[in-house]
């Protein structure tokens, strides 16, 4: 089987029959995050986090704002890659959910993940901005469009388009009892060999910097799992973007069913990609994303 460039330890540029051809080319560089706050402890007894002490922000003040929400058991760094490339344009806010980096204290639920993305819109924002969400991000972020239509000017999601019913819910409660049940430190020590084995330095070191919250990522996969989503991707109805990778064979397959006769969908879908799109394919990724923010209404 052809392997990726990205997993062979390259950077993965973009084919240029894949490209927007309204999309310019890329920056030389990447540009560095403003700020890089680490993971802090909590603010109060109830273990709720500063908030701000869970946001990065990059990218030039008062350019059109992009709200990124991170996968399950990750964290707001995992989002570096792609911010890298679109912050010389937008500004790009990054976000740790509950049971997650600077707010692992803080128990999983989808009300408080939806309200914590809505603080940073509205702090760090400026009170409306494109809603990015990969995996369990892509369905806060669902949640966050259906609570809160004119905080979000569009959204996409990646990795989010199946509702996990069936032999699907079984196999993700089974993955959330093993995120659960596992010991950490081995578990963890896994993970870093395999990020670091897949991936460049530039993608694989911010993740592991940021950490791995298995407990809060088995919290939110139960939350996920009991969960419908379509209907409150309906009631958003504004201008949508789903992107999958060709490899993502569960939310690939079953992105027709869960789109079907939602309005305002455009359909991405990566080549040679997994359900790490965002990691897969950054570039290809970020293009996507600018192309469709700069189509949206300001």
């Amino acid at each position: 089987m052809t392997r990726s460039v990205a997993a062979a330890g390259r950077p993965f540029r973009e084919p240029a029959e894949l490209a927007d051809p309204a999309d310019p080319a890329e920056p030389a560089g990447r540009a560095e995050p403003a700020g890089r706050a680490e993971p802090a402890g909590p603010a109060d007894p109830a273990g709720r986090a500063d908030p701000e002490s869970a946001w990065e922000v990059s990218g030039p003040a008062g350019a059109p704002s992009v709200v990124f929400v991170h996968g399950t058991r990750l964290t707001r760094s995992s989002w570096r890659a792609v911010t890298g490339f679109l912050a010389p344009e937008f500004r790009c806010i990054s976000l740790d959910l509950p049971a997650h980096g600077a707010r692992a204290r803080e128990p999983f639920t989808l009300e408080a993940a939806a309200t914590a993305v809505e603080a940073a819109i509205d702090a760090a924002g400026g009170g409306r901005a494109v809603v990015v969400g990969h995996s369990l991000g892509g369905y806060v972020a669902m949640t966050v469009a259906e609570r809160s239509p004119a905080r979000v000017r569009g959204l996409v999601i990646a990795g989010a388009t199946a509702e996990l019913h069936g032999a699907a819910a079984v196999a993700f409660r089974l993955f959330a009892w093993a995120l659960g049940a596992l010991p950490e430190v081995p578990v963890d020590a896994l993970n870093s060999w395999w990020f670091r084995r897949r991936y460049p330095p530039e993608i694989a070191e911010p993740i592991i910097a940021g950490g791995y919250w298995s407990r809060g990522g088995a919290e939110a996969v139960r939350t996920i799992a009991a969960t419908t989503f379509r209907s409150r991707l309906a009631a958003y109805g504004g201008p949508t973007l789903a992107i999958n990778g060709d490899l993502d064979l569960l939310f690939r397959l079953g992105e027709r069913s869960f789109l079907d006769g939602i309005p305002n969908v455009t359909r991405r879908i990566l080549p040679w990609t997994t359900h790490l799109s965002p990691m897969d394919r950054p570039e290809a990724f970020a293009s996507a994303v600018r192309a469709f923010a700069r189509r949206l209404p300001a």
